[in-house]
């Protein structure tokens, strides 16, 4: 059941072989895609789209991360690894597309495109459109975004410019994302009583770091942005109004960091 609720270019230069995850740039030289899927526990059609995003995020030209919801919980089981900033920034899609509903398992790709999450060809299809260029309207070689980790902090390194035709007077918007790289779920209630589930870099928790209006910059973020489990860090570049992704980068963190 489907629950309805009202409602690039990446450089990752600089970053150490070990600290890398998921987000080298595609073979083709342009961006990795952002794909973002909003999903549940209790939701039964979630499971197929929760595996198309662990597929994806094997993937060299893909960032893929997972984003557990809230609304579902009234419906007799409460999402383990759901957060009320995943479901804010669903709606926020929602509110910038102008859509009417939200609904999982929804994939949104480079914050322009969403696709019903289950469908996979759809979703493929999707992907593919935005890493041959299709279905972005950011140039590939208009932004750089360098990060790495030092001494208990992240440090994010931008530059370049913001695409003329995205209203270059809007800033870009710094998303910060603590990331759990795995976690598997027994369900012991709702759709999915009693069905084991494996989930892929699901977003704990979002921050934002600042805004960007081009030229050069870097952002200092301290690791230890809330409580919760996680072993990496997602960043997000992206135009005023959860609009087009300029940029997006995905590192694990050393042991020590995650404690």
């Amino acid at each position: 059941m489907i629950f309805r609720a009202a409602a690039l270019t990446v450089s990752l230069l600089g970053i150490s072989a070990a600290l890398l995850w998921g987000g080298a740039r595609a073979a083709s030289g342009g961006q990795p895609v952002l794909v973002e899927l909003f999903t549940s526990q209790g939701c039964s059609d979630c499971p197929p789209a929760d595996q198309i995003l662990s597929d994806l995020a094997g993937r060299s030209d893909v960032i893929a991360l997972s984003f557990p919801i809230t609304y579902w919980d009234m419906l007799g089981w409460r999402d383990t690894l759901a957060s009320v900033s995943n479901t804010d920034r669903q709606k926020a899609y929602a509110d910038a597309m102008r859509r009417p509903a939200i609904y999982t398992p929804q994939i949104i790709v480079g914050g322009v495109d969403d696709v019903v999450g289950n469908k996979r060809e759809r979703v493929f299809n999707a992907v593919a459109g935005h890493v041959a260029g299709r279905g972005s309207r950011v140039d590939p070689e208009a932004v750089s975004l360098v990060l790495s980790y030092d001494a208990g902090e992240l440090v994010v390194r931008i530059s370049g410019t913001v695409p003329s035709d995205l209203s270059p007077d809007r800033p870009a918007d710094l998303w910060v994302m603590r990331i759990l790289s795995h976690a598997e779920v027994t369900v012991q209630g709702g759709e999915n009583r009693d069905r084991h589930l494996v989930y892929t870099n699901i977003v704990r928790d979002i921050t934002s770091a600042g805004s960007w209006s081009g030229g050069e910059a870097t952002f200092s973020v301290p690791v230890a942005l809330a409580q919760g489990e996680h072993d990496g860090i997602a960043v997000v570049l992206q135009h005023e109004g959860h609009g087009p992704v300029l940029a997006a980068g995905l590192i694990n963190l050393p042991t020590a960091a995650t404690r």
